[in-house]
């Protein structure tokens, strides 16, 4: 049988790794935007709008203009290598959601937490559930317009981080920069679940 060029040139298809990531944190910190921002499909939302009646209970401080939340999860798709694919799973920033959580943290390899430095005690909750939990996650401070800058070293202080947990500082609406903070997830879990394997020293 004789194969043209484009047949001989054609390299054996690749079945890639598939890897699930949490994207969690606060209520209006960018959890949705980041994962449309990175997925290769159109991503699934289960967005509301806000009420009068969910006032009580989801503060605007500071997020006026937000109009609707997170009351599932996002769904989002992206492949880093031709043989890397990650699930991404946006978790509800709301505590009345959190019993989701655990459902959607089943089988994550890490997760991202994002920070907004204005509600900066809001992600408390999302890095004390991975830290109990033992699931390797990099905090990303979504740098909101108009929101004061700090350094990484800086919110590493302020939330308290063991030092090798890595912090970034990202743009939740831009692709490079989202896709730089799920890389840095993907390497931290790595490295972690390499060091549990070493063989322990006396």
């Amino acid at each position: 049988m004789v194969f043209g060029r484009s047949e001989q040139r054609r390299k054996p298809s690749v079945e890639p790794v598939t890897l699930k990531i949490l994207v969690a944190g606060g209520f209006g910190v960018g959890k949705t935007t980041l994962v449309a921002s990175v997925s290769e499909i159109r991503p699934l939302r289960t967005e509301e709008l806000l009420t009068e009646a969910g006032r009580p209970v989801d503060s605007t401080d500071g997020i006026e203009a937000k109009r609707t939340t997170t009351v599932a999860m996002d769904f989002g798709r992206i492949s880093l290598r031709e043989d890397l694919v990650l699930y991404l799973f946006g978790t509800p920033g709301q505590d009345r959601f959190w019993f989701l959580w655990d459902e959607l943290a089943q089988g994550a390899l890490g997760a991202v937490v994002l920070a907004d430095t204005r509600r900066l005690g809001d992600c408390f909750a999302a890095i004390d559930y991975f830290e109990r939990r033992a699931i390797p996650f990099t905090v990303a401070v979504n740098c909101f317009d108009g929101a004061e800058r700090h350094a990484p070293g800086t919110v590493r202080d302020a939330l308290d981080l063991d030092p090798g947990v890595p912090v970034l500082l990202c743009d939740a609406r831009d692709r490079d920069s989202a896709k730089d903070v799920l890389v840095s997830v993907v390497e931290h879990a790595m490295e972690t679940a390499a060091a549990r394997r070493l063989p322990a020293t006396t």
